[in-house]
């Protein structure tokens, strides 16, 4: 363990580990998801949060959430003008109905922890989740494919699902960012979640190896935060994505 860069880290978390961190100078998708306190506007503004920060944000800011309780042809005719970047209006309208199904039957919780709960493993709760989204859902496309995500059929193929294990950090962890909803999941179990800033800030670090950003690189990038702090390694996440963001220089110790 790098004690000097875990120094740092910590002090990088600390700063970050501030209300401050979300607003409009400082845009993020966790700005607009923390007002509502509610894990179907989350995961919403989780899976379409890629792309410029600004104008995730912006998107979101259009979305009318309380369409979730709303019936399906009210969904469609107030959702026909809104798009994002790959996903079509059909694809908006088909994510907030298959939300709204879900809802209406059990909680986000519940889907995830029916795979979690066999072996304390967020990837078994991953793909129970998207599976049961997938299978509620009778719409299909690229768009819609890119958005709620696909079931990899070797992990060794798998990418970051990024957003998703963003989505997980917001729910398990609980701190002035993180909202802590659920209650059933342990943070030491939570996986990285890699985006570019990360990435290279981790290559760089020395904490991360790995050439290629997938799903394997983002447990290996885990487990070397573990050593940090085995019963929260993802708390690192914030601090580590604003470094990258914002340019932030920090060398690795020799």
């Amino acid at each position: 363990m790098n004690q000097n860069i875990k120094e740092r880290l910590d002090q990088e978390l600390s700063y970050r580990n501030s209300i401050d961190e979300l607003s409009y100078q400082k845009p993020d998708p966790l700005m607009v998801a923390s007002r509502y306190n509610d894990e179907t506007i989350a995961l919403i503004c989780a899976l379409f949060a890629y792309g410029n920060a600004k104008l995730i944000v912006k998107f979101l800011e259009s979305l009318p959430f309380e369409l979730l309780d709303e019936n399906e042809k009210t969904i469609h005719q107030t959702l026909q003008n809104h798009y994002y970047r790959f996903q079509k209006s059909d694809d908006v309208i088909a994510l907030f109905v298959t939300l709204k199904r879900l809802k209406e039957k059990e909680s986000l919780e519940t889907i995830f922890y029916r795979g979690y709960q066999k072996e304390e493993n967020l990837l078994d709760g991953l793909w129970e989740l998207i599976a049961t989204i997938r299978n509620h859902s009778n719409h299909q496309s690229a768009g819609y494919d890119f958005l709620v995500g696909t079931l990899p059929k070797k992990l060794e193929k798998a990418g970051t699902y990024k957003r998703y294990l963003m989505f997980f950090r917001w729910m398990v962890r609980r701190d002035n960012l993180d909202m802590g909803l659920w209650t059933n999941v342990h943070a030491k179990n939570l996986l990285m979640p890699l985006d570019t800033h990360s990435f290279k800030v981790s290559q760089k670090l020395g904490l991360l190896h790995r050439k290629s950003c997938d799903m394997k690189a983002s447990i290996e990038l885990t487990k070397t935060l573990s050593g940090f702090d085995p019963n929260d390694p993802i708390k690192y996440d914030f601090a580590l994505y604003r470094i990258g963001q914002e340019k932030i220089q920090i060398q690795a110790s020799k």
